[in-house]
């Protein structure tokens, strides 16, 4: 296709069919079975998409000490399904990485009727806080419009303890342009996105970015995907943002970072790893957003280029990372990878256990005592990932909640074990 193709779709490098055709689970990217934490650290709330605060650089603050997490919370005694209708950000802090505190909701008043996930910036002892601000204030009843909004004003104070103050003040922006970036107008399938804000300053070149989740536009009648309109309406792609003076409340709209139409609806909370001079860019995906022939999992999926504006290959040549085992294929999601000591830790929240349907639809069949059983509603084991090239593998877990602070050491574990006797040996199975 061109890019003045009459239909108006631009094609650009991206996930291709093909590519996502050699998805399949693989000692290396299957993550064990989880079980329940002994405690749960935060029982009164539903937690799930979780962010860390951050500094430029891209690594976890440290405030006094602390580290500090957002997340989207609900009431605990709610169902779980009904949870996005009433998000409510709250921060939690740390001061050894195990054991998390609750600091309480962020805001007292934030855009939009609730608000959804996005990242979090610790530049100069301010803290800026990106979200989704996810339908419309003055709207009598519950909507689903999404813009990406930030908040700015927030102050860390430890004297006595740990608190979170503003006053904030909320800015909206970015809204989908129609011609990158789809509006929800335009939209053609059941899921719309334009979401998830994540704050990136390159290492290499200084300048400073804002990846989202977004849809590229597919016309009706496009020739894209050879003109076939089911797959056309999985059409998710990686948007960019770019600050021409680094300012992280100015942003111009830019060119997507990825595409993926024909192959997905849904990159969620699009996020970089910079490590050994790559760009390792990550996406949470579900197992019903992949596009008609296509089988995948929920699980992260990740690519990797030379340069932020590179052209991204698949990780482990189909794009997933790191999944679900199969009898219990919904354990975990929202996966969030960040670097540690030459490893990639994977943080991600604690979804349905002792669940082995074939899709998330089946727990709306089961009794509310059911449902709220088997929903973890807390952060989840947080795994160890080795990260080598265009290739990953996940060489074990550390506990829910497990985020280790600056400077700690991890233990080897089973697999470093076994490759160290190999090398010793000279053999290497890997």
């Amino acid at each position: 296709m061109d890019d003045d193709s009459p239909a108006g779709f631009r094609a650009r490098a991206g996930w291709t069919r093909e590519q996502a055709r050699a998805i399949e689970r693989t000692a290396a990217t299957t993550a064990p079975v989880f079980y329940p934490p002994e405690t749960d650290q935060i029982p009164d709330y539903h937690v799930w998409d979780t962010w860390f605060l951050r500094t430029r650089t891209g690594r976890l603050a440290t405030v006094d000490g602390y580290r500090v997490c957002f997340s989207l919370t609900a009431p605990a005694d709610l169902l779980p399904g009904k949870r996005h209708d009433v998000a409510t950000i709250r921060v939690f802090y740390s001061a050894d990485g195990r054991n998390w505190r609750d600091g309480g909701p962020v805001f007292e008043d934030a855009l939009g009727q609730r608000q959804w996930a996005g990242s979090a910036l610790y530049d100069d002892g301010e803290v800026y806080l990106f979200y989704t601000a996810a339908g419309e204030e003055s709207a009598p009843e519950l909507t689903y419009t999404q813009r990406i909004v930030a908040a700015s004003g927030g102050t860390i104070h430890t004297t006595e303890g740990f608190e979170l103050r503003g006053p904030w003040t909320h800015h909206e922006l970015l809204q989908p342009d129609g011609e990158r970036y789809e509006r929800e107008a335009q939209s053609r399938a059941m899921i719309y996105t334009f979401r998830d804000p994540w704050f990136f300053e390159d290492p290499a070149t200084g300048e400073t970015w804002l990846l989202f989740e977004a849809n590229s536009p597919v016309p009706e009648g496009s020739d894209a995907c050879g003109g076939d309109a089911g797959q056309q309406e999985y059409n998710g792609s990686v948007g960019l943002a770019r600050s021409p003076t680094g300012d992280p409340l100015a942003w111009e709209l830019d060119e997507p970072l990825l595409d993926a139409v024909g192959v997905n609806q849904e990159l969620e909370r699009p996020h970089i790893v910079h490590k050994d001079g790559r760009y390792y860019l990550f996406v949470s995906s579900h197992l019903h957003t992949f596009g008609p022939g296509l089988s995948g999992f929920d699980g992260l999926y990740g690519f990797v280029a030379d340069e932020l504006r590179g052209d991204y290959a698949p990780l482990n040549g189909s794009g997933l990372v790191a999944t679900n085992p199969e009898n219990a294929p919904f354990q975990a999601y929202s996966w969030m990878a960040f670097p540690h000591d030459g490893e990639v830790l994977v943080q991600s929240f604690f979804n349905y256990y002792d669940f082995a349907g074939a899709t998330l639809d089946e727990i709306s069949g089961l009794s509310d005592s059911e449902q709220m059983r088997r929903f973890g509603g807390t952060l989840g084991p947080t795994l160890r990932l080795d990260v080598e090239g265009a290739g990953t593998r996940i060489l074990g877990k550390l506990g829910h909640w497990e985020i280790p602070m600056a400077g700690e050491s991890l233990p080897p574990t089973d697999r470093e074990r076994i490759d160290a006797t190999e090398r010793r040996s000279g053999y290497d199975t890997r």
